[in-house]
């Protein structure tokens, strides 16, 4: 395992170097005189996805563990390791350009290309007692919400996982209006099941074999990767203008 890992780490650090180097705006602001980090960018970002690849097969979902590993396994790859603290510290001043390389790297692939795209969405819990949502600094973000596939109510927000493509295959409560129009006006048809009462829709039927598929990679996100275990009391000090990158 360790052989692949090395080609991994080093292929992944010379693509994000080399798109870093390309887009040097994308980086975040230093001052030209100081102290210049330990660590540079693109290794920092090599290492998070990294660890957003290997938690899910070896279990590492803190970062202070994935760290613990990289210094056992990766220590030969990269010069200096930080400690956990900096270490989030600097993915926290890296998030908007952790945001445009997931849709650069992504692009390298041909899943970009498909033209076929499948949207759902499932909750993510920010809160359960009620003191705890009337304090949160996540109110005006998160809501209440009801979760038929769980079927219980939740006060969070909801992960939609999907990219616009020419055709966007969904569930019934995909539906509006203005939803659609605004989808049309995309370039992007929509294909989802009819709610009780509308006629039959075209393509509902391509739904219901995908339903397996979906909630699938939501466990993935959810149960492996921790991702109700996010820890968040907190909305982004910016609007996430960067997660347009993500979109073509």
């Amino acid at each position: 395992m360790d052989a692949d890992l090395d080609t991994l780490a080093t292929a992944l650090y010379a693509r994000t170097d080399e798109l870093l180097k390309s887009a040097p705006e994308r980086l975040p602001w230093r001052p030209a005189v100081g102290i210049a980090p330990r660590i540079c960018d693109a290794e920092v970002v090599t290492l998070a996805v990294l660890q957003a690849v290997l938690q899910a097969l070896l279990g590492y979902t803190s970062e202070a563990r994935w760290l613990r590993f990289a210094r056992a396994h990766l220590r030969h790859l990269f010069p200096y390791l930080p400690q956990q603290p900096g270490y989030n510290k600097r993915l926290r001043g890296l998030m908007g350009t952790l945001s445009w390389l997931t849709g650069a790297l992504a692009r390298d692939t041909s899943v970009w290309t498909d033209d076929v795209w499948v949207v759902d969405s499932t909750p993510v819990e920010c809160a359960r007692s009620r003191d705890t949502v009337r304090r949160s600094q996540l109110a005006g973000w998160a809501e209440y919400g009801y979760c038929a596939s769980h079927s219980r109510y939740f006060w969070g927000l909801r992960l939609h996982a999907a990219r616009g493509g020419r055709v966007l295959i969904a569930d019934k409560n995909y539906d509006g209006r203005d939803f659609e129009a605004a989808l049309a006006g995309a370039g992007i048809e929509l294909l989802r099941r009819a709610r009780q009462g509308e006629p039959a829709r075209a393509g509902g039927q391509f739904f219901k074999p995908l339903r397996q598929t979906v909630e699938s990679i939501f466990d993935t996100l959810k149960g492996q990767l921790d991702l109700e275990r996010h820890g968040g009391h907190t909305p982004p000090e910016s609007s996430c203008e960067s997660c347009n990158d993500y979109w073509p």
